[in-house]
């Protein structure tokens, strides 16, 4: 009877509590729309509750019998009414707020468990399973974006015809179970095809049909059907499987779509490219509602449903380039007939009109006729792919009178397709090619330069990101994959040995055929090697790239003798891959000029490296660049970084290295000035090892979340100049040993929850001239903050700006900038894959 009773009032209690918790939901639903399903999920459970509570009231419990569990709610209201309170943009606090719900939640877990013996167990259960679903949700959701969500179109015009006739072959309702379910939209490069793809998932009917079961994903060139699955389960917020291949993969897609299934499913498979039908196959399933949209180049006559993608008509060619040459209101005086001569030689064109209309914004009528001259003396711009590039390479003659500006512009080509590039990794890139001695942001300005000539994209994942300090982590560049196919064409016009950038797309396990037979050594600076499809194999087959059939190496060897070497002027290696293990390739070790190294992993798990000691024979390299792999290869003490000047870890499996920790800091890196850890959730503490680096001027760890303090020897790094430690919302507080760190300029604990005040004896970094402190929450500053005598920027927010008003009148030419709180959401975008 006991366990009955408190069955019951287990029920009614925890009835109050989800309602709290579905109230504080319905707030933060307002700034993330894809939460519409977890209400409803919730609200399945209210009928449940009211029985339990009903069932209770007839028993007449007594009130000592609940007093545990009422203080426990009471406890719980008091969260919630202050979660209530906190403002509705404020993400920041609202994730801690939610961490702090997360631990009375799981009290509450403990107390369902330790009452296993009642006879409403089986419902408690599956209260607690909907429970654990709504905060695993939340913080997800707070935490990292949906990974299938469609891109939100920014200007579009003419698309409303084929949005409305997309949509009704989509919807089609006469289709029978064994009846083709594949939409293809078909049209050439830049035609806008994914643009509508994103119209219509933005759609208003398509969206109150489908609902939260909209998947859009990139299929591209090299498609992975492993990480494709696994971004569909993400999106959904189903735990990842482990697959363990590929009809391990298929099967568990199955159960993805018939799970959710009683609902329609959309399923978006955007940019795929010939060769790719019978991937595409495999997504298809007998499920009732279940549709797929494909977007193509190509036509794809084993699919019986196309829509092909016509040009735009004259007016709305007009319109869309009148949008891009003459932007903003700021126009230039060019004779109608020309421009209507520049239009009509796009041919309805979206990406031509657009480029087009980018690169001659601003431009002497002159320019525009020299534009129309050299289109005179060719063909149709749309008489194949190929004379497209041709065409659209006049949108760069501009850039000739830039040589520098051109070089970047065709470097963006060395990254893989579909994939936003980190601005930072252009910068180390360029930095050490072009002007090792130009700093961080003159570099910037060439990512701004193609971006007003609408040659890139430059997405800022923070409203904020204005690259404050030097920060440039929430910086990347986009590009459309025709532009990416203009340079790569720019690229090739010089014969292989000769060309400045060798790029390699591997598919399968086949390298290409010039890579093994060539005679003549590659004269390439920057090399690009991506293996984004079946290269779990490939490591095998490194040996054989730049090697030789033996009457090819005979001939080398007469010729060039021992010291022959196929790629001895290569200062830039970038390594693209989506694999769990990763073999760096042997020839690396010829490479005595490489400075920049840039290894990215795309695939859903952190990669293992091997062959890592290579990097140890290469006394020219000054930068590392790793995303998305282990750090393992560093616990080797064997190891040397001799002339390593930047090591640069974005989303490493970093923290088991690091605790740890027995190699020497000081012997691996002896001159290592800069170190960047960027969204290594698995960081827990730095080892006190890195307190050895004493060159060290760059430290920056930021959006780390578990990292929970830094060394106590801190202050040992005696010329550190910049100390960032953005969004580390489980840092605690700072050493006292920062105080002692006398050249430091620049502080930015932005964001980092939970420190609460500054140390007491800060007023002796008497050098520093930035404090960034906004999103914390302090109630007071040290006295010591007026002994600042060079702070020149306090960055603070709304909230903790009244505590600098004693210290103005000690700020001498200081000033303090307030920060509004961040409402554009992209920021979540950067927390990957």
């Amino acid at each position: 009877m006991a366990g009955l009773v408190e069955g019951a009032l287990l029920g009614a209690s925890t009835g109050v509590l989800l309602k709290a918790v579905l109230e504080y939901i319905d707030e933060v639903m307002e700034y993330d729309q894809n939460l519409e399903g977890f209400e409803s999920r919730v609200n399945l459970m209210e009928p449940m509750i009211r029985e339990i509570e009903e069932f209770g009231r007839e028993l007449d419990v007594p009130e000592e019998e609940t007093k545990m569990l009422t203080d426990r709610q009471q406890e719980s209201q008091n969260l919630i009414g202050s979660c209530s309170k906190t403002r509705r943009w404020n993400i920041f606090k609202r994730a801690s707020k939610s961490k702090k719900i997360k631990k009375l939640e799981d009290s509450l877990v403990k107390f369902f468990q330790t009452s296993g013996q009642v006879v409403q167990i089986r419902d408690n259960k599956k209260i607690l399973v909907k429970l654990n679903e709504i905060y695993s949700i939340l913080n997800r959701r707070v935490c990292g974006p949906s990974a299938c969500g469609a891109p939100a179109p920014e200007f579009t015009v003419g698309l409303d015809v084929p949005l409305h006739e997309l949509r009704t072959m989509v919807l089609r309702k006469d289709l029978k179970e064994e009846d083709a379910k594949v939409v293809v939209l078909s049209g050439p490069g830049g035609c806008g095809k994914t643009t509508l793809a994103s119209m219509l998932c933005q759609d208003a009917e398509i969206k109150g049909i489908f609902r939260n079961n909209i998947f859009f994903v990139t299929f591209s060139k090299t498609p992975n059907l492993n990480v494709i699955v696994q971004k569909m389960f993400q999106h959904r917020s189903f735990p990842v499987p482990n697959f363990q291949s590929d009809d391990d993969t298929i099967i568990q897609l199955e159960n993805l779509l018939k799970e959710i299934g009683p609902d329609p499913i959309l399923l978006v498979l955007d940019d795929a490219w010939p060769g790719s039908e019978s991937l595409i196959e495999k997504f298809e399933k007998k499920i009732p509602g279940y549709r797929i949209l494909v977007t193509s180049r190509s036509e794809f006559p084993r699919f019986d449903s196309t829509y092909k993608l016509k040009p735009l008509n004259d007016e709305d060619a007009m319109a869309l380039f009148r949008h891009s040459a003459f932007r903003h209101g700021r126009s230039i005086t060019i004779q109608d007939n020309l421009v209507h001569e520049i239009v009509r030689s796009c041919r309805g064109s979206p990406l031509a009109l657009t480029v087009v209309g980018g690169s001659l914004r601003g431009q002497e009528e002159v320019i525009w006729e020299r534009t129309l001259e050299q289109w005179s003396k060719g063909q149709s711009i749309f008489d194949s792919h190929g004379d497209l590039l041709i065409r659209l390479a006049t949108s760069i003659d501009a850039l000739n009178k830039k040589t520098d500006v051109k070089e970047y512009f065709l470097d963006l080509c060395l990254f893989p397709e579909d994939q936003r590039i980190p601005a930072t990794a252009l910068m180390d890139m360029w930095m050490e090619l072009y002007n090792p001695d130009e700093i961080s942001i003159d570099a910037l300005s060439k990512i701004h330069e193609l971006a007003s000539r609408n040659l890139v994209n430059l997405l800022l994942t923070r409203k904020d990101a204005s690259g404050i300090d030097g920060y440039y982590n929430e910086h990347f560049v986009t590009q459309h994959d025709l532009l990416r196919d203009l340079a790569i064409y720019q690229n090739n016009q010089e014969c292989t040995e000769q060309r400045k950038r060798l790029i390699m797309d591997i598919r399968g396990n086949d390298p290409p055929k010039w890579s093994i037979e060539q005679i003549q050594p590659f004269h390439a600076r920057l090399l690009s090697i991506s293996t984004m499809r079946a290269d779990e194999t490939f490591s095998s087959s490194w040996n054989n790239m730049f090697s030789s059939r033996w009457f090819t190496f005979l001939y080398k060897s007469l010729l060039y003798g021992k010291k022959y070497k196929h790629l001895p002027e290569v200062e830039v290696l970038i390594l693209n891959f989506q694999t769990k293990n990763y073999s760096l390739p042997k020839f690396m070790e010829e490479m005595d000029h490489l400075k920049v190294l840039i290894i990215t992993n795309y695939g859903f798990y952190p990669a293992e490296l091997s062959n890592f000691q290579l990097l140890g024979l290469l006394s020219s390299l000054k930068r590392i660049r790793l995303e998305h792999v282990s750090v393992s290869f560093l616990s080797d003490s064997r190891l040397q970084f001799r002339n390593l000047r930047k090591i640069s870890l974005d989303m490493c499996k970093i923290g088991e290295t690091f605790t740890n920790c027995t190699f020497n800091f000081a012997h691996m890196f002896p001159n290592l000035v800069e170190i960047d850890i960027h969204c290594c959730n698995d960081l827990v503490e730095l080892p006190e090892g890195l307190c050895d680096l004493i060159g060290l001027t760059k430290l920056s760890i930021t959006k780390c979340n578990d990292l929970v303090a830094l060394p106590p020897k801190l202050g040992m790094l005696t010329n550190l100049e910049v100390l960032r430690l953005h969004y580390c919302t489980g840092l605690k507080g700072l050493p006292e040993s920062v105080v002692s760190l006398h050249k430091l300029r620049i502080l930015d604990i932005s964001d980092c929850l939970n420190i609460s005040e500054l140390p007491i004896r800060i007023g002796e970094l008497r050098g520093l001239e930035t404090l960034n402190m906004r999103g914390c929450e302090m109630d007071h500053l040290p006295p010591s903050v007026k002994d600042l005598e060079d702070l020149k920027d306090v960055i603070c927010d709304e909230e903790t700006v009244n505590l600098w008003e004693p210290f103005k009148i000690h700020l001498n030419n200081g000033k303090i900038t307030v920060l509004k709180e961040d409402k554009n959401l992209n920021w979540l975008s950067s927390l990957h894959h």
